[in-house]
């Protein structure tokens, strides 16, 4: 180890976006605003989806928890981040650091198993209709969202204490607004191959795999699609799917093209703006998708804000999951 290494870290350094100080506040302004829509757009949506009777399907419980993952998504790393500009601080605390990589990694893969299993959902409806109330039963969506949870969990962890055997060097500034597990690794001064296996190995799995099992999804939704003889049916089966399919497009070109080229890109800026579209940018225009290109959803909203208060908790659960989609 060299004589530079440092195991007894207390703190480290966010460097953030930019270092100039008179686009801080703009940063400051921006950033604030697409994580307010973010929160409140998705909060939103959580709440009508369990308001709304007509919305108890397996589709909208999935939607539900999908926006409850994006609110804590962005809550992981803009917060902090705010605050620091707000602040003119740079430092975040060693323990602060490894949290909020911890739930970064975890919220991020959630969102990640959620779009997987909402393929599924709109495969099984459009590909196996008859069957879709067997098959999307009230049991099988609770498990597949404990499934997605219970692997999230298991993959963050994992990560996370691999990244508690390393020891790092004195200068401690990460060239990112928010402590993210690629940036941890390259700041270590002690062996961090295990780690970079790790990470690679769990993009492969926990990403490529479920990418593909999406893929082979809507091969299998397109074959179907094209087998109705209405164009009324081909256009209502294909309404289903396009919010989705337009998610899972934001989702994996921005963060995989991010992870995936990061060879190539170590500490560039152009890598840290880049990850701004996954990390804010994504989260906030999933409300707009799922708001303003769903039928249903907006006629939620509209009785949701026709109503003078809501009688009984809101949870973010299930009720009658094995009702059919509606488009």
């Amino acid at each position: 180890m060299d004589p530079g290494n440092y195991t007894g870290i207390s703190e480290f350094l966010l460097l953030g976006l930019s270092e100039e100080l008179e686009l801080q506040p703009i940063i400051f302004g921006l950033f604030l605003f697409m994580y307010l829509i973010t929160v409140f757009g998705n909060l939103l949506i959580i709440l009508t989806v369990n308001s709304d009777s007509h919305l108890h399907t397996p589709m909208y419980f999935f939607l539900s928890n999908l926006s409850f993952s994006d609110i804590c998504f962005t809550s992981t790393t803009i917060p902090k981040m705010l605050w620091n500009i707000q602040t003119q601080s740079k430092v975040i605390t060693y323990e602060g650091c490894l949290s909020q990589m911890y739930f970064f990694t975890l919220f991020v893969g959630l969102d990640n198993f959620l779009l997987t299993v909402m393929a599924y959902d709109h495969f099984v409806a459009i590909c196996h209709p008859l069957n879709y109330t067997i098959i999307m039963n009230s049991w099988l969506c609770g498990l597949l969202v404990l499934v997605s949870w219970f692997l999230s969990v298991l993959h963050s962890t994992l990560q996370t204490s691999m990244v508690l055997r390393l020891s790092f060097c004195r200068v401690l500034k990460i060239p990112h607004f928010f402590c993210e597990l690629k940036q941890m690794i390259q700041l270590a001064c002690s062996d961090t191959f295990l780690n970079n296996m790790a990470m690679y190995f769990a993009v492969m799995l926990l990403a490529v795999v479920p990418f593909a099992g999406i893929i082979y999804s809507y091969c299998k939704i397109i074959s179907s699609i094209y087998g109705i003889s209405s164009a009324q049916g081909k256009y209502k089966a294909f309404s289903t799917c396009a919010s989705h399919l337009s998610v899972v497009f934001l989702f994996y070109c921005t963060s995989l093209g991010v992870y995936l080229s990061s060879a190539a890109n170590h500490g560039s800026h152009s890598s840290v703006v880049a990850s701004v579209m996954y990390t804010v940018a994504m989260p906030m225009l999933n409300t707009f998708i799922y708001s303003l290109r769903n039928k249903d959803i907006k006629e939620a909203l509209v009785r949701f804000s026709g109503r003078e208060g809501l009688k009984g908790p809101i949870v973010l659960g299930m009720k009658n999951c094995a009702e059919s989609p509606r488009t």
